[in-house]
């Protein structure tokens, strides 16, 4: 068996690797990123003839967006669970419409790809050509798989994004799926650091919404449409929020897909009453009654890139009485970054004038989840480690191999590793 890096490596987002055997492979995970000026990268490519399907951990662009460019030369198949499967099929949808000029491919091979997308369930082995494959509750956003690939002589278990603490959404990850495992490739995204508590995360971010809006003020969450603006919504419907909470975007699709396949969900309750109780922007009318209302909008987009997060920005950001309250991870040259960097919006921007504060809500696992979860495959022989940046993945590399004394190999896209 052989293991190549086709994205991932190195870097955060794009991940593609690919596994093979003889003249056969199969690819786990195949998506983007993007550059400084926001065009999509997509991962490096396999003779189609090698590859017999795609397995998706879950339905992130950062690990779908770039399926359906093989549907161009074929049909190919795609496993993934049932709800990773309907998730996807919206967030293709987006992206295409956002970015469809820079991609190479177009709306007949996004159908394509939902077409030949088979969903499949936790802990039922299924076959692809030769390989065969099983998935494992992850624990990043509701629907998440870990990959485990078996033959004779290896199992290799690929994390796809992972975490191992209870959320509104999700329970953590499975170790007991991780036990069988002696290749073990998982993310690395903070294999520097360790988040805080998520019960404290949680209540000092409740504690300050309800101080922003008991004293007349607007609080502006923006948040990644998929798992992150549920999450929150979830977290005010299960405190019993008592003010106004208005939600936008592509927040609701996701939020009713969820609702439907209820298995997926840790805290259903919560996200139903968030559902039911709280008030979906509908128009322009709805925005700005938003805006005047003394409570929370929850908006796409989470770095402050797009999405009517903006409008509301724009509209409250001058006035001290209301907040910003950023909940998500924060790339590089985006608004909400430099918001962090120098608060403001943008170099033409005045300084902002409305409270301003960021919470560690991530879902990705922790430097020393990591490491647990690595210690968790007790026939390990060889980690491998992808989707981080080089400092992550280095720091995290060098303390795994004092620590737990086993093989590590930071992945470089391309590379081809042999088992």
């Amino acid at each position: 068996m052989y293991i190549k890096i086709l994205g991932g490596g190195r870097e955060v987002g794009r991940a593609a690797i690919e596994v093979s055997r003889g003249d056969s492979s199969v690819i786990l995970d195949y998506g983007v990123n993007f550059d400084f000026n926001d065009n999509p990268n997509l991962p490096m490519q396999e003779l189609p003839s090698r590859v017999k399907g795609f397995i998706v951990s879950h339905s992130h662009l950062d690990h779908v967006g770039a399926l359906p460019l093989y549907q161009i030369s074929g049909n190919f198949p795609v496993y993934g669970t049932r709800l990773t499967k309907y998730i996807t099929e919206l967030m293709l949808k987006d992206f295409l419409k956002l970015s469809g000029a820079r991609l190479p491919f177009e709306w007949v091979e996004v159908r394509k790809t939902m077409e030949n997308f088979r969903d499949v369930e936790y802990y039922k082995e299924f076959e692809v050509d030769t390989f065969k494959v099983e998935l494992g509750d992850a624990g990043h956003i509701p629907g998440s798989a870990m990959i485990k690939i078996k033959d004779d002589k290896h199992v290799i278990t690929y994390t796809g994004d992972t975490n191992l603490i209870n959320t509104k959404l999700v329970k953590p990850a499975d170790l007991e799926f991780l036990k069988d495992t002696n290749v073990l490739i998982i993310e690395s995204t903070y294999g520097k650091f360790n988040h805080p508590k998520r019960e404290v995360v949680e209540e000092e971010f409740y504690q300050a919404v309800k101080e922003v809006v008991e004293e007349g003020g607007v609080v502006l969450v923006p948040a990644f449409s998929l798992s992150r603006s549920q999450e929150i919504l979830s977290l005010l419907a299960d405190k019993h929020f008592e003010y106004p909470v208005y939600y936008d975007g592509m927040v609701k699709e996701i939020t009713e897909i969820m609702i439907n396949n209820q298995e997926f969900i840790n805290n259903y309750n919560a996200l139903r009453n968030a559902y039911n109780l709280f008030r979906y922007v509908r128009d322009w009318n709805d925005r700005n009654k938003a805006i005047r209302s003394e409570g929370v909008i929850v908006s796409s987009a989470g770095m402050l890139k797009g999405g009517p997060a903006v409008y509301y920005f724009k509209k409250i950001a001058d006035n001290p009485k209301n907040a910003v309250f950023l909940v998500s991870y924060q790339a590089e040259n985006t608004p909400g970054r430099r918001l962090l960097e120098t608060g403001k919006f943008d170099e033409y921007s005045p300084m902002l004038k409305a409270r301003f504060q960021i919470f560690d809500f991530s879902s990705h696992a922790g430097k020393d989840q990591l490491k647990e979860m690595i210690n968790a495959a007790k026939n390990l022989e060889k980690v491998i480690l992808v989707h981080g940046d080089p400092s992550s993945s280095e720091t995290l590399a060098e303390e795994v191999r004092k620590e737990l004394g086993v093989n590590v190999e930071v992945a470089e896209n391309g590379k081809e590793i042999q088992l």
